[in-house]
C-alpha cells in the first residue's frame, strides 16, 4: 500500500536568484512535498513513531530555504528532495515543488515555479 503525506504551501523568505536585488533584499518563496510512503501501520497503532513526523519534516524545509543562496529554485527543490529522502527512510518516493512568488520577469506573474519527483534509488 502507498499512501501520501502533503507539506502544501511551506512560505518562507529567502535569497535566492540571479539577480543582484534577489539575493541581497530576497523574496518570499513556497514549498509543497509530497512523500510516498506506507503509513498503515502508523494509522492501526495511532503512534508517530511508524510514520513520517511532518515537524520535522517542515524544520528541514525551513533549514534549507535559509541555509544559503541560490542561484537557481532548481537548485533549492533538489537539495529539499535529497535531505528528506536522506533523513526520512520510510519516504519512498517524494514530490517537491519549490515557487518562486512574484518573480521579476518584467510582467505581471504570480509565480515561477519547479518541479522535482525522486524516488529513495535515484540518490546518488
Amino acid at each position: 500500500m502507498q499512501n501520501i503525506i502533503r507539506i502544501k504551501k511551506a512560505t518562507f523568505y529567502g535569497y535566492h536568484g540571479v539577480m543582484s536585488e534577489e539575493q541581497s533584499v530576497g523574496g518570499k518563496f513556497e514549498a509543497d512535498v509530497d512523500m510516498y510512503t506506507n503509513f498503515a501501520e502508523a494509522a492501526k497503532k495511532d503512534s508517530l513513531h511508524d510514520t513520517i513526523d511532518y515537524h520535522k519534516v517542515y524544520k528541514v524545509l525551513y533549514s534549507l530555504a535559509l541555509e544559503q543562496k541560490n542561484y537557481l529554485i532548481e537548485s533549492v527543490a533538489i537539495k529539499i528532495a535529497d535531505e528528506l529522502l536522506i533523513k526520512f527512510t520510510a519516504i519512498e518516493k517524494i514530490a517537491v515543488r519549490v515557487r518562486k512568488n512574484n518573480p521579476p520577469l518584467g510582467g505581471v506573474v504570480d509565480c515561477v515555479e519547479v518541479e522535482v519527483i525522486k524516488e529513495r534509488k535515484d540518490l546518488i
